[in-house]
């Protein structure tokens, strides 16, 4: 029996699974009893400190990333496709992801099944930041949501308002983060398929 040695890269390490799009092995950062924003060390794979949470502004639902997958030019082109534009980059991160569940997950550093079912086109000065939305596969409750037309609007506005201000700091004239569009379960598919061939075009990764 073969014994692995060293922790998996969540980044890199990890398999996104072989039913993406339509449900993906995620990984989680943060949960919504967190006051401290972790995100993943790029070099390292562990999780580390990005920033306290200095305001009242709390993730509203199981925060993390899709493994292997980055937001790089193809995932641009569908920002500057839909806005008319043609300065949009990619911000050179994982593609984002919240998941719904009715579970209490008490801390991140775990992977979850998720099954997306639409997202947010979020561009953060210049850069695509998608965030997409999912709910936990097999869910009791959630499951029956198949669209983000599924989920009840206050769930939404929750989620926008969370998005649109968690960078912001009182005194800012302008938003860091601008929400232009929420899309459905189809374009979310798009985004996912279109991070993959980036993340296998930037890291030389050949499908055989």
């Amino acid at each position: 029996m073969a014994v692995i040695k060293y922790k998996a890269h969540p980044w890199h390490g990890i398999s996104l699974g072989n039913e993406a799009p339509e449900v993906v092995r995620t990984f989680i950062e943060i949960v919504p009893t967190d006051t401290v924003k972790y995100e993943i060390d790029k070099n390292t794979g562990y999780l580390c400190i990005d920033r306290p949470q200095k305001y009242s502004n709390i993730i509203p639902a199981l925060y993390g990333f899709l493994p292997q997958t980055i937001s790089g030019p193809r995932v641009a082109e569908m920002s500057n496709n839909r806005l008319s534009r043609t300065d949009i980059v990619g911000d050179s991160d994982p593609i984002d992801i919240c998941v719904l569940t009715e579970k209490d997950i008490t801390h991140g550093d775990i992977i979850v099944k998720a099954r997306p079912i639409g997202g947010f086109r979020l561009i953060d000065h210049g850069q695509a930041d998608d965030k997409l939305i999912a709910v936990l596969d097999n869910d009791a409750i959630y499951s029956n949501y198949k669209d983000i037309s599924d989920v009840p609007l206050p769930i939404i506005e929750r989620l926008k308002h969370y998005f649109t201000t968690y960078k912001d700091i009182p005194g800012d004239t302008e938003r860091k983060c601008v929400l232009t569009h929420v899309y459905d379960v189809e374009v979310a598919y798009e985004v996912i398929r279109r991070s993959i061939e980036d993340y296998n075009e930037i890291y030389n990764i050949c499908n055989i």
